[in-house]
């Protein structure tokens, strides 16, 4: 069941007694109303950090009119993100030893400190765009925590029949506010009039950048306002542990790393989950360039993106709370989750091929294809959260999806790489990530699950 390569005093139960016991304390697992609070904050966190991260490809046009990007830059501003995650293993450290408020302090105060940055008020434009360079990194320097703590916090302070869906809000609010950049934009910032930047007027470039600049105001007010919250109240944990998983003792940070990297099972489900979403991730960011020979617009492109991500986030939340009811599913969930992924992966490739498959190159098909190939890829997420936590439970929540989303970003950096070598014709991009979707389709298959943090709040509870 995945125990025999962790020892019993690995896995015991830590619930100690106090001299005297009150409600909730001594050894007595509870739950307090004020969970919902500190999901709030954290899932608030998450979805400002998406956003920020991506508010600048919606707006391009406006943004190379108004400060003068390339399209160089634009890309940097987006790739700023997967960069963010490369002291991933700090913050790992950080959640392992601090604790859950201490990380998320640092994070907000990261986030406040790029908002900050950005809104600053130079005349020079050179010295304006270095300075939204280098708050877009701060920014990302909060995916890390954004992104990996969501099973931590649930472990910490959900019981065992609310962690799958804790897992799945805390997580997907963060490729949700990724996702409403693509309407906040566009509908704030107005796009230059002309076709040519350099024929736009300076009365409507110097529009473009106010509007553009109360943005940025905006996004530092809301991150300021989080971070003020969050320094008011975010408690690392409980005053007593929601269930016996909760409190029982972990594996140190050094010990956790040697675990992963011996798991054979482990790393066969890591690989599973970052390789089709980190070239999922490559493949949805120049979906417009993809969408080019079948002459769909940059617009319908976003929407498309938009509606994957949507629907992606509302069917993880769905399924989480099914998997809550039902327990010892997650394995079945990926499979047909990824089994949709595969079909919906394969139509769109055999769609665009129209001169050899002569099938029907629509709207419709097009939208359908690619939205439910988003649904499905989007909302595994907290279910793969949810099994490497089981699979290689004692060890912490933080480290465990730590290391498979940088694994992820690792496979999307690389995909980046050779788009920018082959980035002449794109049809080798769909048949990648039809082959990634299959090859993980067939670990997922292959995968032995098991429930050892599950078995130990059931079986101690009883």
């Amino acid at each position: 069941m995945g125990s025999d390569w962790s020892s019993p005093e690995e896995r015991e139960a830590l619930l100690v007694r106090a001299p005297q016991p009150a409600p909730g304390v001594g050894g007595r697992s509870r739950v307090y109303r004020r969970r919902w609070l500190v999901l709030f904050l954290f899932s608030l966190l998450g979805f400002v950090q998406g956003l920020v991260w991506n508010s600048w490809g919606p707006i391009q046009n406006s943004a190379k009119a108004a400060y003068g990007f390339s399209s160089f830059d634009i890309a940097l501003l987006v790739l700023w993100g997967p960069i963010g995650f490369l002291p991933c293993f700090f913050f790992m450290w950080l959640m392992d030893k601090k604790g859950l408020r201490l990380t998320v302090l640092l994070t907000a105060f990261l986030m406040v400190v790029g908002a900050g940055i950005k809104c600053v008020s130079v005349a020079d434009t050179l010295i304006k765009r270095r300075l939204i360079h280098a708050g877009q990194l701060l920014n990302g320097l909060g995916g890390p925590t954004v992104m990996n703590a969501a099973p931590f916090l649930s472990t910490t302070w959900f019981s065992p029949d609310e962690r799958a869906t804790a897992t799945a809000i805390a997580s997907m609010l963060n490729y949700l506010g990724g996702a409403c950049a693509f309407l906040v934009g566009p509908l704030v910032v107005p796009a230059p009039n002309k076709t040519t930047l350099l024929s736009a007027s300076p009365r409507h470039i110097g529009c473009i950048r106010d509007r553009i600049e109360a943005v940025m105001y905006a996004e530092f007010g809301i991150v300021s306002l989080i971070f003020t919250a969050a320094l008011a109240y975010f408690p690392s944990r409980p005053p007593a542990p929601p269930s016996v998983a909760a409190a029982s003792r972990r594996l140190s940070y050094r010990n956790s790393i040697c675990k992963l990297l011996s798991n054979v099972c482990f790393l066969m489900i890591a690989l599973a989950y970052a390789i089709p979403l980190g070239v999922f991730g490559g493949w949805s960011g120049v979906l417009d360039l993809i969408l080019t020979p079948a002459e769909v617009s940059q617009v319908d492109a976003g929407w498309i993106g938009f509606w994957s991500i949507v629907g992606g986030c509302v069917l993880g939340i769905t399924i989480a709370r099914f998997a809550d009811f039902i327990r010892g599913m997650l394995k079945l969930i990926l499979v047909l989750l990824f089994s949709g992924a595969t079909l919906a992966a394969t139509w769109f490739t055999l769609t665009t091929l129209t001169n050899v498959t002569h099938l029907p190159l629509t709207s419709a098909t097009l939208y359908t294809s690619c939205i439910l190939l988003g649904v499905c890829l989007n909302s595994s997420v907290p279910i793969f959260f949810e099994l490497f936590v089981e699979t290689v439970y004692p060890i912490p929540e933080g480290i465990t999806c730590g290391f498979v989303t940088f694994l992820s970003n690792v496979f999307m950096g690389v995909l980046l790489v050779f788009l920018t070598l082959y980035h002449t014709d794109l049809s080798w991009l769909n048949w990648c990530l039809t082959g990634s979707c299959l090859l993980s389709l067939l670990f997922i298959m292959c995968f032995r699950e098991s429930y050892d943090r599950l078995y130990l709040d059931v079986l101690v509870s009883v």
